[in-house]
């Protein structure tokens, strides 16, 4: 038998000494981190390449000069804090962590630094060293900041919204006679706010493309009777609202008054660049009973001849002539943003005339007698659907306002679900999924973006937040079966 050949102590401490070592600067480089001594005894800075690297300055060690080579970089307005929690660190012996801002020394560069570490001394005595670690945290300040504008933004979008709303209720307000007339037209305008935001919300407020605009407020209102045509032009924020809130006033008086009040009244849209980079939009109404000025100043009069100019930059003509309404808008360039790069890959399709999209329309919708379960967790949306519904004749199963609530509810008769997408922060998609194992036909309701339906994995109609109940009517009436595409 072989004896095993003894092991050399001082080797085998030196290659776990090795191994831990190794195991330290995995660590050091998986989080991003920089090591470095200040020497108090000996009045040194010692830097590590970590460090050097993060801080753009040589590795090695530097005098100290008392402290004050630590905070030759850093920020002015940084520096006595930085000065003085170093210093009572030092004197506590104590744990710390600090952030500061870092002048880089190579191109000027501002960068966020946090530094943690410890004093280390002996017991009783004064501190020999402090051991720290340095990481630039840049990307997160910046991530932090662009948060906290975006907040902001958001707390200003949101105030404008109310403060718009609120105008547009009082001036509905005052030129309506009775309040279902009132509820009528203010609904309208909700909606045409609505759209609006949806389509600003595709680009992140970037703007919108015209050519949605004209489809989003004729396409629900015109019900295949319009027709429209232009370039791919991309609208400000303030130039999209102005131009989903005139065309909206367009097509409500032309349902009312003008061509679209015929089955042969027919509307043409057309847009042009103009030389100076502005644009031209033509609204053209033909085929309708014969028109004649109004007899007083509306709230679509003030909106073409007052509000609509000056947010596009431009100026409003109307002409009320016997054969139809012709309204021209001129916008400045002011009013076009940069062609965000869904827009140009529509070029081709915005510049060929297209008829409007069926989303409703005016089609009849007969939900009498139809069982709807109502899936809202909005209990005062819940409470007028519920009423509106029954009002329509059908029968109302619910109102539930969860989940768990809406699982339970399965189990009843009904022909339909109208399922909110959103329920207190919880995706309905599971019970979508449920509805279409049981070949459950539903509805979708949602306050966001597109692709609903197709993040559900389901083949559901979509109804936008704010709606008006002709269009979950109509909805409803497709998904069960009494409504079907002419």
């Amino acid at each position: 038998m072989i004896a095993a050949e003894p092991q050399d102590p001082g080797i085998e401490a030196d290659g776990r000494l090795a191994v831990a070592r190794a195991r330290a600067d995995l660590a050091l480089d998986a989080a991003q981190l920089g090591e470095y001594e200040w020497d108090v005894a000996r009045d040194l800075i010692i830097v590590s390449p970590r460090m050097g690297k993060i801080l753009g300055v040589p590795p090695g060690e530097y005098p100290a000069e008392g402290g004050e080579a630590v905070f030759g970089s850093v920020h002015p307005d940084d520096r006595e804090n930085l000065r003085r929690r170093l210093t009572d660190e030092l004197n506590s012996g104590a744990q710390f962590s600090v952030e500061f801002r870092l002048v880089h020394p190579d191109d000027g560069r501002l960068l966020w630094i946090e530094s943690a570490g410890v004093a280390v001394g002996m017991p009783g005595g004064a501190p020999w060293k402090l051991i720290g670690v340095v990481r630039d945290i840049s990307e997160r300040k910046a991530a932090e900041d662009a948060r906290e504008s975006l907040l902001a933004e958001l707390d200003h979008r949101v105030k404008n919204v109310l403060a718009s709303v609120q105008s547009l209720a009082a001036q509905s307000a005052r030129r309506t006679t009775s309040l279902d007339s009132f509820l009528k037209t203010f609904n309208g305008r909700l909606q045409a706010m609505a759209a609006a935001h949806t389509l600003l919300s595709r680009t992140r407020w970037r703007g919108a493309e015209i050519g949605d605009v004209v489809a989003a407020e004729l396409g629900p209102l015109a019900y295949g009777r319009a027709r429209w045509t232009g370039p791919a032009l991309m609208l400000t924020t303030r130039a999209t609202h102005a131009l989903a809130l005139t065309l909206h006033e367009l097509a409500a008086n032309a349902l009312k008054y003008g061509a679209l009040s015929s089955e042969a009244g027919r509307v043409e849209v057309r847009w042009t660049i103009l030389p100076d980079g502005g644009f031209e939009l033509t609204w053209q109404e033909r085929r309708g009973p014969p028109v004649a000025p109004p007899q007083r100043q509306g709230f679509g009069t003030m909106i073409l001849e007052r509000v609509a100019p000056r947010e596009i930059g431009g100026s409003a003509q109307v002409e009320f002539r016997h054969e139809g309404v012709r309204v021209v808008l001129r916008a400045g360039l002011d009013a076009l943003a940069e062609l965000a790069a869904e827009a140009g890959d529509a070029r081709s399709r915005r510049s060929e005339d297209r008829r409007a999209e069926v989303s409703g329309g005016d089609a009849p919708a007969d939900i009498g007698g139809l069982r709807i379960l109502v899936v809202e967790d909005a209990a005062l949306l819940g409470l007028e659907l519920e009423a509106a519904l029954a009002e329509a004749g059908a029968e109302v199963v619910g109102p539930a306002v969860s989940l768990d609530e809406a699982f339970a509810m399965l189990d009843r008769e009904f022909d339909v679900v109208l399922l909110d997408s959103d329920l207190g922060g919880l995706s309905a998609a599971p019970l979508a999924a449920a509805l279409t194992r049981r070949g459950a036909p539903f509805v979708l309701t949602a306050g966001h973006g597109e692709g609903v339906a197709e993040a559900f994995q389901a083949s559901a109609a979509t109804v936008r937040k704010p709606y008006n109940v002709r269009q979950v009517a109509v909805a409803l009436a497709r998904a069960g079966g009494r409504l079907t595409e002419s």
